[in-house]
């Protein structure tokens, strides 16, 4: 069974930004801001219609004043004397998603102990698609029993561990190297739990527990601190325009990184940035809508 790359759909004419999602991001701390900048900026280059970034108070105004971010609105949430999100949020945070389709959390949260037990708390109470990344999956790993509790009325969460993250989600030392026990490891994973699995990395894998994607776009210039948190953003937008998990996480992979080998084709793998592949996805989108995607791009696993 192969897996084909979802097309891009064009935008009718009579049409209104709602109708491309609404897409609340919970991120940053202090220390780690660029985490939920790089978030935001890539769910607004990735096509959804709003954005609204929730992140600790005192963060509040470099986010509203950042000039790539004028086109998305804040929630300024409270915070603990570290800087990172408080226990107290929670309620601020379910009145500022209400209404939103797409819930994406944990680019840059911390690993604060209060930050941690407010979102075992908001999670299972949340009625949005799920996109679930970094140190929201720190969290989840020490109370793995958080994951059957999340919402999925809406689709499957989806999860966007690298490596390290996906070894503590399993409970292992060490990740799963060679590249068939990765995606086998997905796949059980993927399974196990009702979830999408993006396993990021050289050739990411994708699994819903019956499906393996494996991705060949990218390149060893995007391994530098960024590129997740940008790829989150990404699969969110797509999650928010209508896409179901699977088919945002594949697409939202595959564009990803064909945003950053257009980006290493312009200015080489030692210098590229995570702001380098945002800024290469409008034009990954355009590729991609006007020239389909040579075959084969997908894997499957039996």
């Amino acid at each position: 069974m192969s897996v084909s790359i979802p097309p891009l759909f064009p935008r009718a004419e009579d049409t209104h930004k709602s109708d491309y999602g609404r897409v609340f991001v919970l991120a940053g701390s202090q220390g780690m801001i660029g985490a939920a900048f790089l978030t935001t900026e890539a769910a607004l280059r990735s096509g959804a219609g709003y954005v609204r970034l929730g992140l600790p108070w005192r963060l509040s105004a470099l986010a509203a004043s950042h000039p790539n971010l004028m086109c998305a609105l804040t929630s300024a949430l409270p915070d603990t004397e570290e800087g990172t999100l408080s226990l107290t949020a929670k309620p601020k945070i379910l009145a500022a998603s209400e209404g939103y389709d797409v819930f994406a959390a944990g680019p840059g949260l911390s690993q604060n102990p209060q930050t941690q037990s407010m979102l075992y708390q908001l999670l299972p109470e949340l009625n949005h698609a799920l996109v679930l990344d970094a140190d929201c999956l720190n969290a989840l790993s020490k109370k793995p029993e958080v994951i059957e509790t999340l919402p999925r009325d809406l689709g499957l969460p989806i999860f966007t561990p690298h490596p390290g993250e996906f070894a503590r989600l399993i409970g292992a030392e060490r990740p799963p190297i060679e590249q068939l026990l990765r995606e086998q490891a997905a796949r059980d994973f993927a399974a196990k739990y009702n979830v999408v699995m993006v396993l990021k990395g050289h050739n990411t894998v994708v699994s819903d527990g019956t499906q393996v994607y494996v991705n060949k776009t990218g390149n060893p210039g995007m391994a530098t601190a960024g590129t997740g948190d940008v790829l989150t953003g990404c699969i969110a937008a797509l999650r928010g325009q209508g896409y179901d998990s699977f088919e945002a996480a594949v697409l939202g992979v595959y564009l990803h990184g064909l945003a950053g080998d257009m980006a290493r084709d312009e200015l080489g793998e030692w210098g590229m940035t995570a702001n380098d592949v945002f800024r290469w996805l409008p034009y990954a989108f355009k590729k991609h809508f006007k020239d389909a995607p040579p075959e084969p791009l997908a894997k499957a696993t039996d």
